[in-house]
């Protein structure tokens, strides 16, 4: 069987992680990775790196994003995405595409792979982002495939009721799991010794990207989050850097201001999935609106200070702390979650850590 896989950002790549070595494993599937959108980016850390020092082979890959952040460099990118891809799939046959979660780079993949009538395997569909523009293309990838493996049985439910079936929608759990579980995570010291950065300090990790519905209020949202933080004086901050979404360049740049303005904070553009998790399993609590601080966040039992809407319809779980984009409010609620216990044996709702064997074996029978 020969796969093609597609990895646009370094987002979706560490979640596939666990299912490219899986799959690499296995002599019946030819895996080709087909890499785009922020991985070919300076700007992004060009995150094409750390799939070839992972020792994979880079089978196809196309220049998609645009150098802005307004509405119509989005389209733009997808435009492009769309454009670069039908090259690839005039020129190659492949007998199932794997596609990873809602970026709007992704859906435009996905679209560019429907008139080939080639099947395509969602991971992530049924989720809820209400404050992203990519719930709507969530759920249009959703429709626009054939195989459907969701996190959470509370996902799968919904990915049957836009689809209005239960045929080939799998509730597998969620492959960060896997991914937690197979790597050897740094400890303190190791993290110290590669990273320079302290983690037996009280430390915040901070990812705050764009609300792409209602973009106008972002630079509102970005001034009351940095204002939260200049008074987080007993805390480390470590920043990472937002997506490539509409006005993320403008986040990037007030953050960059702020990092450079105070000692006690840190910007990290990106850590890849070994850092990144070493990070949060030593961090005192994560701030921000990512999907991490839901499904891997919960598994650590970090508390979470989620803010505004982006994520709105995600399930929510103890450790999340729901919170306006407000100064006064961020610095309540990170009081409350700083005093957040772990809870013990709690239901473990995205999976054991299993998610790549579960779809290696579906697609095998």
């Amino acid at each position: 069987m020969r796969i093609g896989l597609l990895t646009s950002s370094r987002a979706d790549y560490g979640i596939y992680l666990p299912l490219i070595r899986l799959i690499h494993k296995e002599p019946s599937f030819n895996l080709n990775l087909i890499v785009f959108g922020s991985h070919l980016s300076k700007t992004y850390g060009k995150t094409i790196k750390q799939i070839k020092y992972d020792g994979f082979k880079v089978d196809y890959k196309t220049k998609t994003l645009s150098k802005g952040d307004k509405p119509e460099d989005m389209s733009i990118s997808m435009a492009t995405t769309i454009k670069g891809l039908t090259k690839i799939w005039g020129k190659n046959s492949f007998d199932l595409i794997f596609a990873l979660g809602d970026r709007y780079e992704m859906f435009a993949a996905v679209s560019s792979v429907l008139p080939f009538i080639i099947p395509v395997a969602h991971i992530h569909g049924g989720e809820t982002t209400l404050g992203a523009i990519d719930n709507a293309f969530r759920h249009s990838i959703t429709c626009m495939s054939k195989f459907h493996f969701t996190s959470a049985d509370e996902y799968r439910k919904r990915v049957m009721e836009i689809i209005g079936s239960d045929e080939n929608v799998y509730n597998v759990g969620a492959l960060s799991i896997d991914a937690i579980q197979s790597l050897d995570l740094l400890t303190i010291e190791q993290f110290n010794a590669k990273y320079k950065i302290d983690l037996s300090l009280p430390t915040i990790l901070v990812t705050f990207h764009p609300e792409t519905v209602g973009i106008e209020k972002n630079k509102i949202y970005i001034r009351e989050l940095i204002a939260a933080m200049k008074l987080l004086t007993s805390y480390q901050i470590v920043i990472t850097m937002p997506n490539a979404d509409t006005m993320g360049l403008m986040i990037r740049h007030k953050l960059h201001e702020f990092i450079h303005e105070n000692r006690n904070v840190i910007g990290i553009e990106t850590f890849g999935s070994l850092g990144y998790l070493s990070c949060m399993k030593h961090c005192k609590l994560m701030l921000g609106n990512t999907s991490s601080g839901f499904i891997e966040a919960y598994y650590f039992q970090k508390p979470v200070v989620n803010l505004g809407n982006r994520q709105k319809g995600r399930i929510i779980t103890q450790n999340i702390f729901n919170c306006t984009v407000e100064k006064e409010a961020i610095l309540d609620c990170i009081k409350k979650a700083d005093s957040y216990s772990p809870q013990v044996g709690v239901d473990q709702i995205y999976g054991t850590g299993n998610t790549a064997e579960k779809i290696i074996k579906i697609f095998k029978k």
